[in-house]
């Protein structure tokens, strides 16, 4: 475990060469405010005061040099994020400006802090809990609106809530339990039915936790959906049409596109990573050989599936050949709604064209008419992955609070743990062998919101967070 008495700094915005209109160097430690005293020259009276904001200059305490022109943000303990005295520089955007500070403040005695260190001490000194914690790295990764939202529940401790009342109810039958091994002739025998339907009570609410679950995880990594067909069916004008812009070229020559195009969207809360693929075909030219053949892995790799049709002309053999080519047969068997027929062209139909218009030679499989170059229908084909989505019973933006993958592992436990003391009551085992699966139900709530974790825990959870968080 990294020092508490450390003083660390790390730049705390992203710096973007002429983009960033401002960059910050936090500090956080015993030594901030000596460094930031020792760097920032504040003209006149300002008050050295927590909560304040000061204008002035930072210079090299060395040469007397004057870095950048900057505010300083004072939040002395334990009134800021880590509970201990953090100072901010407010300096120019830009890399010269703030590896400069960083420098200083680091020959001032700070050190480079660790990937989410500032967090890590915030939990460890008791500002948030572990769930609080890493709703902080949600927060910050979210790539939608209900990714963000769901990660700021987190941090509001809508999730440490129902877990620690899980721990405390836990707690409670095991030194009722306990308390028969200790004291059994000075208590009342133990109701053992009304102990099984505490757990089973438990239970349910683990089961409503974890049902949470799979839908977070989607609103965290979103849907790959590759867009795949023969040449010139409008793969690449349905993804124009789709993300609102030119990300493809589009051309009445077979072949165009040759590498896969990628557009990021969200729909229904939910990130869509969108791949616009090469027209699968034979062909003797090894560059769109090469495209050909990211296509078909990227058909492997996705979510799901739009097969992209001409409907003027219907299924033909070369859809066919594609279709086999891909094996998305076996892949409809595996998952059934892995495939989405999409018939582009709609503008070339008659008014009263349906599917069994396009003589697809397959069993019904969801299909969507719509026109890329006409922009219509669009809305038609956010639905239907809509659909496929919730035919997991993955209601995903409705979600108030997610579980992220440690979290449904550890309540995965909770539950084993909690079946096996329904399983020592039922077989009138001694109350031994009910406590030692109750501790360990109890050992993961403490692990789920801190009150009981390792430090090779704390390590796995820090390191995916960005520096300077």
């Amino acid at each position: 475990m990294l020092p508490l008495s450390d003083t660390i700094v790390a730049i705390a915005t992203a710096i973007v060469p002429q983009q960033g209109s401002i960059g910050i160097v936090r500090l956080s430690g015993a030594k901030a405010v000596a460094i930031a005293r020792c760097l920032f020259v504040a003209p006149g009276k300002q008050p050295w005061d927590s909560h304040r904001i000061l204008y002035g200059h930072i210079r090299d305490p060395m040469t007397q040099e004057q870095v950048d022109e900057a505010l300083l943000l004072l939040m002395l303990a334990p009134r800021s994020y880590t509970r201990e005295d953090v100072v901010e520089f407010h300096c120019h955007g830009g890399m010269i400006p703030v590896q400069r500070v960083v420098q200083l403040c680091v020959a001032a005695g700070a050190r480079l802090a660790e990937p989410g260190e500032f967090t890590l001490r915030a939990f460890l000194n008791g500002r948030l809990d572990l769930t609080q914690a890493e709703s902080v790295a949600e927060l910050v990764a979210a790539q939608s609106t209900a990714a963000a939202r769901i990660a700021l529940a987190g941090l509001e401790g809508k999730l440490a809530r129902p877990l620690k009342q899980l721990r405390q109810t836990c707690l409670a039958l095991l030194a009722e339990i306990e308390a028969r091994l200790d004291f059994a002739d000075d208590l009342p025998p133990l109701d053992a039915g009304a102990i099984a339907e505490q757990i089973h009570h438990v239970q349910r609410q683990v089961e409503q936790l974890l049902a949470t679950a799979e839908g977070g995880q989607l609103l965290r990594t979103g849907l790959k959906v590759a867009i795949v067909g023969r040449p010139n069916v409008g793969k690449s004008s349905l993804l124009n049409a789709w993300s609102r812009c030119d990300r493809a070229i589009v051309t009445d020559l077979p072949g165009t596109t040759r590498d896969i195009v990628e557009s990021q969207l969200v729909v229904g809360g939910i990130p869509i990573q969108v791949l616009d693929t090469a027209g699968i075909r034979v062909t003797e030219n090894v560059v769109e050989q090469l495209g050909v053949e990211r296509s078909r892995q990227a058909a492997l790799s996705a979510d799901i599936v739009l097969f992209v049709l001409d409907a003027s002309q219907g299924w033909t053999a070369a859809d066919q050949e594609i279709y086999d080519q891909l094996k998305l047969a076996e892949r409809r068997q595996q998952s059934p709604n892995a495939v989405l027929m999409v018939a582009n062209k709609e503008d070339l139909l008659p008014a009263a064209a349906n599917c069994h218009d396009l003589h697809l030679p397959m069993a019904p499989i969801p299909t969507v008419f719509l026109s890329a170059l006409t922009q219509t229908g669009i809305n038609h084909l956010e639905t239907a992955i809509l659909d496929l989505v919730h035919g997991h019973n993955l209601h995903a933006a409705n979600l108030e609070f997610a579980l992220n993958q440690r979290q449904a592992a550890l309540l995965q436990h909770v539950q084993h743990s909690l079946t096996h003391v329904l399983q020592a009551i039922d077989e009138q085992l001694p109350l031994d062998f009910w406590t030692i699966d109750l501790h360990a139900a109890v050992r993961a709530l403490g692990t789920l919101t801190g009150e009981d974790v390792t430090e090779s825990v704390l390590e796995q959870i820090f390191s995916r967070f960005c520096i300077g968080k």
